[in-house]
């Protein structure tokens, strides 16, 4: 196979046959009692749709399939992984996706930082003021709510790292005091690592809040093996994602109600494409402004300081006020 060959796979995949573009994420393979078959359903290429675009009733289309950069970037590195195994095997004499790589039209590089995509300062004002209002007027519901928010913001958690499942169920007594007198919080991420986290005092304030809710002693004892998020109904931890997703996506909702009611419309917009993770990146972007980067990094289990890097808008920011001010028509 030659370059001219990986080109055109790259073209069928940027415009497939309709019948191979599917409009929601399916599974490849289902359970079928004690087999694992293919799913009829699954497509290898999938059509999606902002968040916006779906509030507006939009619905997804075979002829609204865009191949996204990070897809074709994903081809290329398996690509070139399979090729590097037929070298290595003697099945090729070369890796055509290496000479393509270098300069491709299909890729774009990237200079400077890649944007954070995370709540500005007056977004997630609001979206706190709304929650807490809604945790006082009904308790019962929101409660939960508040507190996870507070979780998702203050120690940077992805939405797996709340949900109990097979390998890890978040527990009360995952949280903990050191012999300093100092709290922490244990999880488990991406890459199942385990990991400590350390704990604010307005995030142990937030815990007393919760647990006196549920009418338990204001902090947990090493013993106390009950479920942080303990279901609505019935008994055990809340295991599905798309449950903590709704809850956060209706904080966020009423929120963006409560923007446009103050008339502040552009930050409403912009809240509409949030997501979960978001708060993640709000939280880690918010930090290392004010503590060291190490630090952050390691509470937010990043494998090496430049991910945490690309939180650090400090330059950009700089770069910014220089260039506020310019001119069109200099003076």
């Amino acid at each position: 196979m030659r370059r001219e060959d990986i080109e055109a796979f790259v073209h069928f995949c940027k415009k497939p046959p309709p019948s191979w573009i599917g409009l929601k994420k399916t599974p490849r393979f289902i359970e079928n009692g004690l087999h694992r078959v293919p799913n009829p359903e699954w497509r290898p290429f999938v059509v999606t749709l902002s968040k916006t675009a779906h509030s507006r009733g939009e619905r997804p289309t075979a002829q609204g399939f865009d191949l996204s950069l990070g897809s074709i970037k994903e081809i290329f590195a398996i690509l070139s992984t399979f090729f590097n195994y037929l070298l290595q095997e003697e099945y090729a004499p070369m890796n055509p996706v290496a000479l393509i790589r270098q300069k491709s039209k299909f890729l774009r590089k990237q200079q400077g930082q890649t944007k954070v995509r995370r709540l500005s300062v007056l977004q997630w004002d609001a979206v706190m003021r709304l929650t807490e209002h809604l945790a006082e007027t009904d308790p019962h519901t929101h409660e939960r709510s508040l507190f996870m928010m507070s979780m998702f913001y203050t120690l940077y958690l992805r939405i797996s790292e709340l949900a109990a499942s097979e390998r890890w169920e978040p527990r009360m007594n995952h949280f903990f005091r050191d012999s300093m007198d100092n709290w922490w919080f244990t999880t488990v991420g991406k890459g199942n690592k385990q990991r400590d986290i350390a704990v604010s005092d307005s995030l142990l304030n937030a815990l007393r809040r919760w647990r006196k809710h549920l009418k338990l002693p204001p902090l947990p004892t090493p013993a106390d093996t009950s479920p942080l998020l303990p279901r609505m109904k019935g008994k055990g931890p809340i295991t599905s994602t798309t449950y903590i997703r709704k809850i956060v996506q209706f904080c966020f909702d009423k929120s963006i109600a409560q923007l446009r009611l103050e008339g502040l419309e552009e930050d409403a917009d912009a809240l509409a494409e949030a997501t979960v993770h978001w708060l993640r990146h709000t939280g880690i972007s918010d930090d290392v402004k004010r503590r060291p980067r190490e630090h952050v990094r390691d509470d937010a289990g990043h494998s090496s300081s430049a991910t945490t890097d690309k939180y650090i808008d400090i330059e950009l920011t700089e770069r910014h006020r220089s260039a506020r001010h310019k001119p069109v028509v200099p003076q």
